[in-house]
């Protein structure tokens, strides 16, 4: 009986009273005007070309730069690397090659 006296209450409040049809309209109206700010940010790439420019300007200050001193010390030291690491290469192919006269006659 309760439960047959809860749908009689209920009956009607499935249907949108107007503040939700006014609601609804105002969504729609935001939702538009979402859609053309978005329309016209993408008509005007220059203020985001601006923007990223400066923006690489001001990351590019951030930038803590390597003294000369330092430059010069990783460049030897690069150098350096690639020549033992050429003549570790250089040896072992010499090995090899050597080897192979050796079996292969």
């Amino acid at each position: 009986m309760a439960n047959e006296i809860d749908e009689i209450k209920n009956v009607g409040k499935d249907t949108p009273v107007a503040s939700d049809v006014k609601d609804s309209a105002d969504s729609k109206k935001s939702k538009d005007k979402d859609k053309s700010k978005k329309a016209a940010s993408a008509k005007k790439p220059k203020k985001g070309i601006v923007k990223y420019f400066k923006d690489c300007k001001a990351e590019f200050k951030k930038v803590v730069w390597p003294t000369p001193k330092s430059t010069t010390n990783n460049t030897i030291v690069v150098i350096v690397v690639c020549l033992v690491a050429g003549l570790f290469i250089f040896g072992i192919d010499s090995l090899f090659a050597f080897l192979n006269k050796l079996i292969l006659g």
